[in-house]
């Protein structure tokens, strides 16, 4: 059997391997052109009122990344890399493991909640604007016209997509800052060190603004925050328990 290279034999497996994974997929979309395309459409995260949903995407939206850029899943792999070889190290293969596809599917759920309040919403008043007329006017507008309206909502409901492990990742965040507190942490652009639980509060603050201001749209803010949420679920639980540090220990 070959030899891992030592750089890569040093990160612990469940880390090392999802890092592989999704670097190989990202790489299938990006050299593949349309079949990543296709790829996405089939595994990515689709709103469950769409004909194109199937359960099975809340964990394979995890594994698949944006294939115009490489920004996004190389962002996603230093942050697995960085906090997630540590946690392993912490928890155990198993926890790890675990916590880490809660972080995701909670994050995909807190999706799929916020697509549930916001996609008509939405649909309409990207027609409005698109017409030029106003909000109330469009809403009117498609109640005068219900066949072609339901035509456009079941393509608007088919476009709503994501894709990426961040909100698994801001799941790690949360963990390690729960684990090492005060653990200082710099980031690029603030010359001084931050603890990492107020790194992390800060991250929260800002993804919730982000979220509710509409800025970014093609950045699922609020699966981030799931993931945050649903991270805090599990360490809670740990900690009521007394073993936020305790290796292989899960629900004993």
């Amino acid at each position: 059997m070959a030899q891992l290279p030592v750089w890569l034999g040093r990160i612990p497996p469940v880390t090392r391997n999802l890092i592989i994974i999704n670097v190989l997929i990202w790489l299938v979309e990006f050299l593949t052109g349309s079949f990543g395309d296709t790829l996405e459409n089939i595994l990515g995260l689709h709103f469950w009122g769409a004909e194109r949903f199937n359960p099975v995407q809340l964990i394979t939206y995890m594994f698949l990344h944006d294939n115009r850029s490489i920004l996004h899943i190389a962002f996603n792999m230093f942050t697995l890399w960085m906090f997630g070889r540590i946690l392993e190290q912490v928890w155990g293969s198993r926890r790890f493991l675990i916590y880490y596809f809660v972080c995701g599917i909670g994050a995909a759920l807190v999706q799929e909640i916020v697509w549930q309040f916001t996609w008509q919403h939405e649909y309409i008043d990207s027609l409005a604007r698109l017409n030029g007329i106003t909000f109330s006017q469009m809403k009117a507008a498609i109640a005068n016209a219900p066949t072609q309206a339901l035509q456009g909502m079941e393509m608007m409901k088919n476009a709503l997509l994501t894709v990426g492990a961040s909100g698994a990742v801001f799941g790690l965040l949360l963990g390690f800052a729960c684990v090492f507190p005060d653990m200082p942490m710099y980031l690029f652009f603030i010359p001084v060190p931050i603890k990492a639980k107020y790194m992390v509060i800060g991250y929260g603050v800002l993804e919730f603004f982000l979220g509710i201001s509409g800025a970014q749209a093609s950045v699922a803010h609020f699966a981030h925050l799931g993931g945050l949420l649903f991270g805090l679920i599990m360490i809670l639980y740990w900690r009521h328990k007394g073993n936020l540090h305790g290796g292989n220990k899960f629900f004993y």
